[in-house]
C-alpha cells in the first residue's frame, strides 16, 4: 500500500506494480481535469496557487478564507510553504526545476562542521539520478555537470534561456556570476506523448498542456500496470500488532464511509507535514509517542529553503512574463569554504516580472491610475514598467533544527476526526547568514545590469520545499529511517519524500525525492520477495 500519490507516492507505485507486484493507493484529495482546472484558473480573479483548484485542496499558512488557516503557528517565524493534496500530489502546480544535490551536500558535517551527513553518498545515489530523469523527462544541458558529476546525458536538450536572462548573462561576463540554463522537468521537444513546452508562463500554478511532467504521468502507468487507486480517501491511523509489525491501515473517505485495509508492506508518501502527523497520531501502546518513533524525531528537523527576493528596474526594456518562470540559475554560492560561516544559496532570475514581490503587473496599473494617467499615457506607462521588471531569488540552505518541528494541535481536528498541525519554525543565524550572503549577491547582479530602484524584501518567503520530519540516518537513535528508507522500529514501512532529507542543501528537493523513492523501490520489492 502506497499513502499519497505525489512523484514520490506516483513513482513508487508506478514501478512495483510493473514488477507485477500488487498495489493499492490511498489519496485524501480528488482527480483533478487538467481543461477544468484550466478555465477556473482563466476565471479566477486572484490567481494564485489554489486559483486553479477545488476548495481545501491547498492547505496554506494565509487566513484568506476568514477560518483559521491549516496551520496553527507557535514559532517566531511563519512557516509559509504550501501543498497540494490531489492525486498527483504538489507537482501540479511546482516550478519544475530539477537540479542534482552537490556531493559535498550529502556530508555537510564531514565537511565544514555542522548539519548532518546522509547515511549515502552522492555516488550511491548517481545512477538513481539518472533514472529519475529519464522518469520525468528532464531537458539539461548534458556538457555542464554543474559540480554534480554524471554518468548519463539528460533525455533532452535545455529549455532556451529566457531574454531577460541572456541580456542579465551578458552583463555578468567576468564576473563571480554565471547564469546557465536550469535542468527542468518540463519538455523542450515532444517527449514521452507529451508536448514542447508552449511559453504559457502559468507554471505556477498550472501547466495547461502538461509539457512540465506531474505525477499524474506515473499514478496513470501504476494503473495501467494494475494498480487501484483509491482518491478522496485518508488514512488515518496505522495499527501495531504485537510484534510492532503494521497490521492494518484504518481510513475515512470523503463520503463518510470508513474501514480498515491491510497490506504486506506499507509506503509513506504524503509528504513532511501530512507523513508525521499521520505517524504521530497513530500513537497506540506499542508506539506510545507515536509510530515508529522510539528516536523521538518524527516530526522534528522541519526545513525550507527560505527565499530571499529582491527586484530592480532594467535600464532598458527586458520583456518578462514570458515563458516558464525559471529558465537559468547561478550555482556560484551554491558551495564553497564560506559554508562553515553561512548558508549556501542558489541564485535563480525570475520571468515573471516583480509578480512576486510586488504582485505586477496588477499593482503597476492600481499604483499609474493612482497618480492620475489615463489613456494613452497610461497605456505608455504600463508598458515602460512591464518591460523593464526584474526579480531575483536565491534559496537559502536552512539546517536541521530539532526545535523546529510539526506536532499535533491538541484543540482542533479535521473533517476525519484527525487533529490539525500545529508548527514550530524559526530560522537558524547560519541561515540568516546566508540571507544576508545573498542580498548583496541580488546588489552585484543588479548593479553589474545598470538597475536601478533596487529593493529587498525584509522578510524570508518559503519556497515550498518541505523537508525533514522523519530523517533517515545511521542511528536509530537519532533517525526515523535507514538509508534505504525502512523504519528503524517498523520493519515493513517505508517512507519517500523529502520528509527523509536528513538537510536541504540547495537543490530543488523533486529530483532527490525521485531519486530516492527508485531507490526505496529496490528494496521493497526484495523484501516482499523475501515475504513470499
Amino acid at each position: 500500500m502506497v499513502i499519497g500519490s505525489g512523484v514520490a507516492g506516483a513513482l513508487t507505485a508506478s514501478e512495483l506494480a510493473s514488477q507485477g507486484l500488487r498495489v493499492v493507493i490511498f489519496e485524501t484529495g480528488p482527480r483533478i481535469e487538467r481543461s477544468d482546472a484550466y478555465s477556473k484558473f482563466l476565471s479566477a480573479a486572484v490567481k494564485d496557487l489554489a486559483s486553479p483548484y477545488p476548495a481545501d485542496t491547498v492547505p496554506s499558512y494565509k487566513n484568506t478564507t476568514g477560518r483559521e488557516t491549516i496551520y496553527r503557528q507557535t514559532g517566531p517565524q511563519s512557516f509559509q510553504s504550501d501543498y497540494l493534496k490531489a492525486v498527483g500530489g504538489t507537482t501540479w502546480h511546482w516550478l519544475g526545476s530539477i537540479p542534482r544535490f552537490l556531493p559535498q551536500d550529502f556530508k555537510l558535517r564531514t565537511t565544514y562542521g555542522l548539519g548532518e551527513d546522509w547515511p549515502l553518498s552522492y555516488e550511491v545515489l548517481e545512477p538513481y539520478y539518472g533514472w529519475a530523469e529519464r522518469e520525468l523527462g528532464a531537458s539539461g544541458d548534458s556538457n555542464n555537470d554543474r559540480g554534480s558529476p554524471r554518468s548519463s546525458p539528460y533525455p533532452m536538450p535545455p529549455i532556451p534561456q529566457s531574454y531577460l536572462d541572456q541580456k542579465a548573462a551578458a552583463a555578468l561576463t567576468g564576473s563571480p556570476y554565471e547564469f546557465l540554463a536550469a535542468p527542468q522537468a518540463r519538455n523542450s521537444i515532444s517527449h514521452a506523448d507529451r508536448p514542447a513546452c508552449c511559453g504559457s508562463a502559468s507554471c505556477i500554478p498550472l501547466c495547461p498542456i502538461q509539457a512540465k511532467y506531474d505525477a499524474t504521468v506515473h499514478v496513470a502507468k501504476a494503473e495501467a500496470a494494475g494498480a487501484v487507486l483509491f482518491p478522496e480517501t485518508t488514512a488515518t491511523m496505522l495499527h501495531l500488532d504485537e510484534a510492532g509489525i503494521i497490521k492494518s491501515v484504518e481510513y475515512r473517505r470523503s463520503d463518510g464511509t470508513s474501514g480498515h485495509a491491510r497490506s504486506k508492506i506499507v509506503v509513506l508518501a504524503a509528504n513532511g507535514i501530512e507523513t508525521p502527523r499521520l505517524m504521530l497520531n497513530s500513537a497506540q501502546e506499542r508506539a506510545p509517542g507515536g509510530l515508529a518513533n522510539s528516536s523521538d524525531q518524527v516530526g522534528r528537523n522541519l526545513m525550507d529553503h527560505p527565499v530571499k527576493l529582491s527586484w530592480a528596474m532594467a535600464p532598458e526594456p527586458v520583456w518578462p512574463f514570458r515563458g516558464p518562470l525559471i529558465t537559468s540559475t547561478c550555482d556560484t554560492l551554491r558551495d564553497g569554504a564560506f559554508r562553515s560561516d553561512h548558508a549556501a544559496l542558489l541564485i535563480e532570475i525570475g520571468n515573471q516580472g516583480q509578480a512576486w514581490s510586488k504582485h505586477a503587473p496588477f499593482s503597476n496599473v492600481k499604483h499609474l491610475i493612482a497618480k492620475g494617467l489615463r489613456g494613452p499615457a497610461l497605456d505608455q506607462a504600463i508598458f515602460d514598467a512591464t518591460s523593464r521588471q526584474i526579480e531575483i531569488s536565491s534559496m537559502v540552505e536552512q539546517l536541521p533544527v530539532q526545535e523546529n518541528r510539526v506536532t499535533l494541535d491538541p484543540d482542533r481536528r479535521d473533517e476525519n476526526g484527525m487533529p490539525e498541525v500545529s508548527i514550530f519554525f524559526s530560522i537558524d543565524p547560519y541561515t540568516k547568514a546566508g540571507l544576508k550572503a545573498a542580498e548583496a549577491a541580488h546588489t552585484d547582479i543588479f548593479s553589474a545590469m545598470g538597475a536601478s530602484e533596487i529593493g529587498h524584501d525584509p522578510a524570508a518567503r518559503g519556497a515550498g520545499h518541505i523537508m525533514g520530519t522523519v530523517r533517515m540516518g545511521t542511528d536509530p537513535k537519532t533517525a526515523v529511517l535507514d538509508e534505504n528508507l525502512r523504519s528503524f522500529d517498523t520493519t515493513n514501512l517505508f517512507v519517500v519524500g523529502s520528509a527523509v532529507f536528513p538537510s536541504g542543501g540547495t537543490a530543488n528537493p523533486t529530483l532527490t525525492i525521485a531519486a530516492l523513492a527508485l531507490r526505496a523501490s529496490e528494496a521493497i520489492s526484495a523484501q516482499l520477495a523475501q515475504m513470499d
